[in-house]
This record gives structure tokens, C-alpha cells and sequence, in this order.
């Protein structure tokens, strides 16, 4: 099988599975980035998001100027191309890590990409729970953390949806990394197979990417699928 790969695609065999450029190598890099920055930035959206919909207008703790605060940090964010925040913030992601090249540094800007993204999906899912719901929560007694338990377990399902989209969509960020020198399957398709007109290199990587974002659907999918029958 070896010998096989070897013949017909030998710019796949030659780049191997460990070192710095292998193919295991990018495999963890992209899993890395992915889920590592997904739970820093989606702590950081799903409590944004959870405070912009108890602050909000008819909020259970209506607040104008912490919603005003939280609605304008999430937009700014959020229209910031990914590209360009990778290197806006260079400064930030050499203060944090200490450089501002390789895997680590990506995930300064993979979780900034992040938050304000799921922040507003989050919000989404909570404002349209049933308000009936809620205001039985109030009147039976629950205490301002019994509330905010209800929000969660009324929304499992819809959060679970909104975090599998957001993971899939980390993963084509974490190919745009690839232009910090951040590794991965994204810097593999662009560096060692398209500059150098390695299509088998650049195909397998990014096959390797979509079977990737397949199984994150899949599994997203199946969890959610459980949950909504329970």
C-alpha cells in the first residue's frame, strides 16, 4: 500500500506523518485550534450572549447600559474580517503568547473570530424560548440562577445546533491561520500544495478538511437529535 501512495502520489508520501510538516501533524493542529479556541471564545459568547438577552429589552434583569456595552463589542467584532483581525492584533497576540506566529498565536484570533459569532447565536436561541416558560420559572419562586438554568436546559437542543455550525465554521478559520504560519491542514493545502502545484497534496488536504467538518455535523447532528426526543 505503501509503495502504491509512493508511486502515484509522491508528494503525499514524501511529506509523512510526523514532523514538523507531516500529516498527523496538521490533523492535531487543525483539532487543536479548533476545539481550543472554540472553549475559550464560546465561554466567552455563550455568557455574552446569555447577558445580552437577561439585560435586553424585556430581560429579566434589564440593564440598557450593560446591553448597549455588550451589543457593540459583539458587532465590532463580528464585522471585522477574519483575515484582517489576524493581523490587527498582533501586538495583543504577542502580549498574551509571546509571538505572533505558529499554532498557539492563531488561537488569540481563532477565539476573538469566535465570540462575538457565537455570542449572537446564543442570544438568538434564548430570546425566542417561550416567555411563558420563564415567567412560570419567576412566579413559582426561582431564584436569579434557577432562571438562568431554565434558559439553558429550554434551549440544550437549539445551543448544541449553534455550536456545531460554529465549530465548522472554526475550522475554515483555522485554514485561514495557515497565513501565520499556524500549521494545520489550511496551511498544508495553501503552502506545501497549491504555491507549489502539488494538486495531490492540495486535494487530500482538503479532503481531509471536509471529512472533518462532516464528522463535527454528524456528531452535532446525532446530540442534538437525542437530546430534542428526551
Amino acid at each position: 500500500m505503501l509503495s502504491w501512495i509512493q508511486a502515484n502520489f509522491p508528494h503525499i508520501y514524501k511529506m509523512g506523518w510526523g514532523g514538523q510538516t507531516g500529516w498527523g501533524t496538521a490533523i492535531y493542529s487543525t483539532f487543536y485550534m479548533t476545539f481550543v479556541s472554540f472553549g475559550i471564545g464560546g465561554a466567552m459568547g455563550l455568557i455574552s450572549g446569555l447577558f445580552l438577552v437577561l439585560t435586553g429589552p424585556r430581560g429579566i434583569a434589564e440593564n440598557r447600559v450593560a446591553f448597549w456595552i455588550l451589543d457593540k463589542v459583539a458587532s465590532i467584532l463580528r464585522g471585522i474580517p477574519f483575515i484582517i483581525l489576524l493581523s490587527a492584533i498582533s501586538p495583543l497576540t504577542r502580549a498574551i503568547v509571546g509571538t505572533s506566529i505558529g499554532m498557539n498565536a492563531a488561537l488569540v484570533p481563532l477565539s476573538l473570530s469566535v465570540y462575538p459569532f457565537f455570542a449572537r447565536q446564543v442570544q438568538v436561541v434564548l430570546s425566542e424560548l417561550d416567555g411563558g416558560v420563564i415567567e412560570a420559572a419567576q412566579a413559582s419562586g426561582a431564584t436569579f440562577g434557577d432562571l438562568i438554568m431554565v434558559y439553558f436546559r429550554e434551549g440544550l437542543p437549539d445551543l448544541i445546533r449553534v455550536t456545531t455550525l460554529t465549530l465548522i465554521s472554526l475550522v475554515g478559520y483555522t485554514a485561514m491561520a495557515g497565513a501565520i504560519g499556524a500549521g494545520g491542514l489550511g496551511q498544508v493545502a495553501l503552502s506545501y500544495g497549491y504555491l507549489r502545484s502539488n494538486d495531490d497534496v492540495t486535494f487530500l488536504a482538503t479532503l481531509l478538511i471536509l471529512i472533518f467538518i462532516f464528522v463535527i455535523q454528524f456528531v452535532g447532528d446525532l446530540i442534538t437529535r437525542k437530546i430534542s426526543h428526551k
